[in-house]
């Protein structure tokens, strides 16, 4: 991230996008920030720019779910631009779902103060830098990027991995020891519950069938039978 970070507020109304950009502003003096007040318009700049943040509502216009396709087409990109949602759609039902997403995360309108937003900002802007920054050291030439924050779901050759928080935290201890085996008693270090082998096998199985989902001739785990697992790597083809 350069020492201006550039920032996205994508939200309908002038007046909320006028006060959301000013916080900004007043947080991190030199920010470059571009307002846009249509999901047409944020379109074309997402697929343009390459964003630290974008700050976003749901409901743009008529559309009540244009921010959901925003995401959508934002988690497309291998850069992994960190989203905050601003919205007036209840919090109680709306984060899980913004989550669920991969949003950084969701303040509800009326419901938070300057500091909340500021505070949460500030929070997204440290951590893309750390990312953008960990980023050559996780890229490989076998084209796996792992988010070492883990705010983000792996990448295979562009394309986004869907895995739950567990099964990448065993791929990520696979890849750091690619071409050698990984135990089951080492596995266990980065299970949380259900430390024992056929939980493992479950997730393991989970990865492969995440792999399959976008390149069907690929399976990078090699099962050391009695012993544990090895990211054996390239396997398949473009």
């Amino acid at each position: 991230m350069s020492q201006n970070p550039r920032i996205a507020v994508i939200e309908d109304d002038r007046p909320t996008s006028d006060q959301l950009a000013g916080w900004i502003r007043a947080a991190r003096p030199g920010a470059v920030i571009d307002q846009w007040f249509t999901r047409d318009d944020a379109e074309v700049a997402l697929a343009r720019e390459d964003y630290d943040a974008v700050v976003l509502d749901i409901e743009l216009g008529r559309e009540r779910n244009a921010g959901v396709a925003l995401i959508n087409a934002i988690n497309k990109r291998a850069s992994g631009t960190p989203v905050l949602v601003v919205s007036a759609m209840p919090a109680a039902i709306y984060r899980s779902i913004m989550k669920a997403l991969d949003a950084w995360d969701y303040l509800q309108k009326t419901t938070f103060e300057e500091v909340d937003f500021v505070d949460t900002l500030l929070d997204i802007l440290r951590a893309a830098r750390e990312r953008r920054a960990a980023a050559p050291a996780v890229a490989t030439e076998e084209e796996l990027v792992l988010d070492p924050l883990w705010q983000r779901n792996p990448t295979w050759r562009g394309k986004r991995i869907n895995l739950p928080l567990t099964a990448q935290r065993i791929l990520a201890a696979l890849h750091q020891r690619r071409g050698e085996v990984v135990s089951y008693d080492e596995l266990f270090e980065v299970v949380k519950s259900g430390r024992n082998r056929d939980n493992v096998r479950k997730h393991v199985s989970t990865i492969r069938e995440a792999f399959r989902e976008i390149d069907p001739e690929h399976d990078p785990i090699e099962n050391i039978p009695m012993r544990g697992f090895r990211w054996a790597g390239v396997a398949g083809t473009r």
